[in-house]
């Protein structure tokens, strides 16, 4: 007979990334006091969904801080490219404790980290919990890096605040032809617009597949690289890759290999973590979330919390 499980899971809120992606899919709502309410109802939506879908012992969120974060002070260009955040969004990011604390989830924040950073490393605080199976719920796919086999998981939006999609080790694999840990590499051959991350100019997507799912990560196709120019690059040619693109590998190592640093997620934060003493249900209370709801004139989603 078969043991039954014990099995926890914890879900882990990638909090600016939700409040992002919910901010830019909704019209702009607004409260009759004027109060612009979309990204926090965005929240609120997903915050249900996942606890109706995934069912979670435990739930935990992250946030970004506005001061500058060690990659800021790495590579002064980092997020250069993105608009300033709009001031209704804002407000909204800090009002989104407000809907945490009615559900009673406790939030972490640290300066000079994002919070991709605490989500990595809470998970790696876990690690030694086999009986512990989390999911990161975010808006974006900087997490995917941290998929690993079945025991964590990432939960992101496909469109909109409705489609999602859970993303485990072969998902990851299906999506981009190879597996989570080699996702900073990618980034580093190919940057990342959003973030202002260069890579290096001239790799596309493509390509920087076609080098990662022959050679490895971007130590490896250096190394391969450095072998293989002794033999008129037949490895490379044999795989496709043109003289052109030889020469950009060439000249642009120290781009790639600074690139893919700025997208690895740090899984060293010092934040101080521990694990809720209670499951996520036995603390939660309904009149808190209701009180909050009616405040922001959520009517709809007061129904659905019974």
């Amino acid at each position: 007979m078969a043991k039954p499980t014990t099995r926890k899971t914890l879900i882990l809120l990638d909090s600016h990334a939700i409040l992002h992606r919910a901010y830019h899919a909704l019209p702009e709502f607004t409260s009759s006091t004027g109060e612009p309410t979309g990204a926090t109802y965005g929240l609120s939506t997903m915050l249900m969904k996942i606890i109706k879908d995934l069912k979670p012992d435990y739930i935990v969120g992250c946030f970004d801080l506005p001061q500058p974060t060690f990659r800021h002070e790495a590579y002064e260009a980092y997020k250069q490219g993105r608009a300033k955040t709009e001031d209704s969004l804002v407000h909204q990011i800090k009002r989104a404790r407000d809907v945490f604390n009615a559900f009673s989830i406790p939030a972490y924040e640290l300066a000079g980290f994002e919070a991709d950073d605490l989500l990595a490393t809470i998970v790696e605080k876990t690690k030694s919990d086999k009986d512990l199976r989390i999911i990161i719920a975010s808006g974006d796919m900087d997490t995917l890096q941290l998929v690993d086999d079945n025991r964590v998981l990432v939960y992101t939006l496909k469109k909109g605040i409705n489609d999602t999609i859970l993303y485990d080790e072969p998902a990851v694999r299906a999506r981009f032809g190879f597996g989570p840990k080699l996702l900073p590499d990618y980034k580093g051959l190919r940057g990342d617009p959003s973030d202002n991350i260069i890579g290096i100019h001239g790799i596309g997507e493509k390509t920087a597949t076609t080098l990662i799912t022959t050679f490895g990560s971007v130590e490896d196709i250096y190394k391969k690289l450095k072998d293989d120019a002794k033999k008129d690059y037949v490895a490379f040619r044999t795989a496709g890759i043109t003289p052109r693109i030889i020469k950009l590998l060439e000249e642009g190592e120290e781009e790639a290999l600074f690139s893919k640093t700025l997208a690895t997620v740090r899984r060293d934060a010092p934040m101080m973590f521990s694990m809720p003493e209670k499951i996520w249900k036995e603390t939660f209370e309904p009149h808190h979330a209701e009180k909050l709801f009616a405040e922001l004139e959520f009517r709809g989603l007061q129904d659905r919390l019974h």
